[in-house]
């Protein structure tokens, strides 16, 4: 049986909509039958964490601290991740962390500045927990990708454990990330007429290297786009993919499913 591992998706509001069983439904009925539900802020973690421990052939979880919701108090969240190591039912990554200049306020530069300043601060104390726990790290970097590529760099993280995810860049800062060992994964966005960049930089990484998500319940793939997203959908990403890097469904399944399990521990 085909088996897709969908490395990146939101989970906790498909549970809080009390939709969630039709949604994994759905997903195995399209041949996704594994997912990661990435942690955002602290008032996830516990859910996915729950979610991962009634779900766990199917579910798994990260936990770190997105960009997009580092505020003042963001070292008080931080201080909260390393704990869930700890714990019975432990994340398969740290993340999804990292930088987002596309999100900061537009129209105060001095508010702009303050809060990329946490952005970096928060990234920085999140690196440093990786490196000591050794884990998979899922970068979100969104407009700022040299300066979360030098923050990794002086990190000390081990590059082949970190996966810049919703790769959105081209060609040559996938060859940026290959040199160090480190992955891009592919959304529905691939599916767009506008993300040749995307389409040539997935080129340029290859089968053997690629890891697939859906980032639901956003960057919707062809031919759903403009309805919310959901794990089942990685099925159309995926016959795009193969159809792409020039090979069955099937081999594609099992190249990028391998990547993800070897990468995720799972």
């Amino acid at each position: 049986m085909m088996v897709l591992i969908d490395t990146h998706t939101h989970l906790d509001g498909f549970a809080r909509a009390g939709t969630l069983d039709a949604v994994l439904a759905r997903a195995r009925e399209a041949g996704v039958t594994k997912m990661i539900s990435i942690g955002t802020e602290s008032d996830d973690w516990a859910l996915l964490r729950d979610l991962a421990s009634a779900h766990p052939d199917v579910v798994h979880y990260s936990v770190g601290l997105h960009p997009c919701c580092v505020r003042e108090n963001w070292a008080d969240e931080v201080a909260q991740i390393e704990a869930f190591w700890s714990g019975a039912k432990k994340p398969v990554a740290l993340g999804e962390c990292g930088l987002d200049r596309f999100h900061l306020p537009k129209d105060d530069a001095a508010k702009a500045e303050q809060v990329f300043a946490w952005q970096k601060a928060a990234f920085e104390v999140q690196l440093g927990i990786a490196r000591r726990l050794g884990c998979p790290l899922v970068v979100h970097s969104r407009g700022a990708f040299a300066e979360s590529v030098a923050m990794i760099d002086a990190s000390g993280v081990d590059w082949t454990k970190v996966v810049f995810h919703c790769f959105s860049e081209g060609p040559e800062e996938m060859g940026e990330l290959m040199k160090r060992g480190a992955y891009g994964s592919v959304t529905g966005v691939v599916t767009y007429k506008n993300a040749e960049n995307i389409r040539e930089a997935a080129k340029l990484q290859g089968l053997e290297r690629l890891m697939l998500e859906t980032d639901a319940p956003y960057l919707t793939p062809v031919p759903h786009r403009g309805k919310p997203n959901e794990p089942a959908f990685m099925r159309h990403t995926a016959e795009y993919a193969a159809a792409l890097l020039g090979v069955g469904l099937n081999e594609l399944a099992e190249a990028s499913s391998k990547t993800a399990r070897s990468f995720f521990g799972i």
